[in-house]
């Protein structure tokens, strides 16, 4: 395994280990059938789960006498909204859980040498972006998480 999965796995079992969080997945599922997409996000009969993709890289130059590379990855979870009016402060909840745990490890066990992104240096799992959206035919609440690794090689 590479580096870059240990960093992917990492994250994938501190994601999945935060409670209630649904499924997580290790990559973007692509199906051309809205029901079988859905099925990928359901977990004790509701629709909850997020997925995890690396979107960006770069590399500072080895004169330093190291590379350091930054990875930018994109989380995003969907669940369905209840009837009760309470989804939203679930998933706000959701949300804010799988932060904390994130930051609880600024090093992922010692894989990545820091969470700060180095241009804006920001810290940890940021949140983008949150809406309603239509996921696979069913209305439901929306979050856009991007993170920053650094890794020194």
């Amino acid at each position: 395994m590479t580096l870059l999965a240990d960093v992917r796995q990492a994250l994938l079992e501190r994601i999945s280990a935060v409670p209630g969080v649904g499924v997580v997945h290790d990559h973007e599922p692509y199906i051309r059938q809205d029901a079988k997409l859905k099925e990928l996000y359901v977990a004790d009969g509701s629709l909850c789960g997020w997925h995890l993709r690396r979107i960006a890289s770069r590399t500072l130059s080895p004169s330093v006498g190291r590379h350091i590379d930054w990875h930018r990855w994109v989380l995003r979870g969907f669940m369905a909204f209840s009837g009760d009016g309470t989804s939203e402060k679930e998933f706000d909840g959701l949300i804010e859980a799988i932060r904390l745990d994130i930051a609880g490890d600024e090093t992922l066990g010692g894989l990545i040498a820091g969470m700060t992104d180095p241009e804006t240096f920001e810290y940890g799992l940021q949140l983008e972006d949150a809406q309603p959206v239509l996921f696979c035919g069913v209305l439901c609440h929306s979050a856009k998480l991007t993170l920053m690794t650094e890794i020194i090689r």
